[in-house]
């Protein structure tokens, strides 16, 4: 997954992209939230992406929400 999304302060304000595109893994994981199929996200949105790319956002998603601590408050 490495190669495929990278984090360039100087592309789209060091927000993660695929790598080598200015597509960020948002946008991706967007269409991919409201039903769009993969196949769909590259024809109809993204042609330079291959699907291992929309495969690698997901993965992405999930590997900075397994290292992510979530803190409760405490109700007074």
């Amino acid at each position: 997954m490495k190669e495929r999304i990278s984090v360039d302060p100087q592309i789209h304000f060091g927000k993660p992209c695929v790598a080598g595109t200015r597509i960020p893994v948002q946008s991706v994981l967007e269409l991919v939230r409201e039903g769009v199929s993969f196949a769909d996200v590259i024809r109809d949105y993204y042609p330079d992406l291959q699907v291992e790319d929309v495969r690698a956002c997901i993965q992405y998603a999930i590997e900075v929400l397994t290292i992510e601590d979530i803190h409760f408050a405490t109700a007074p």
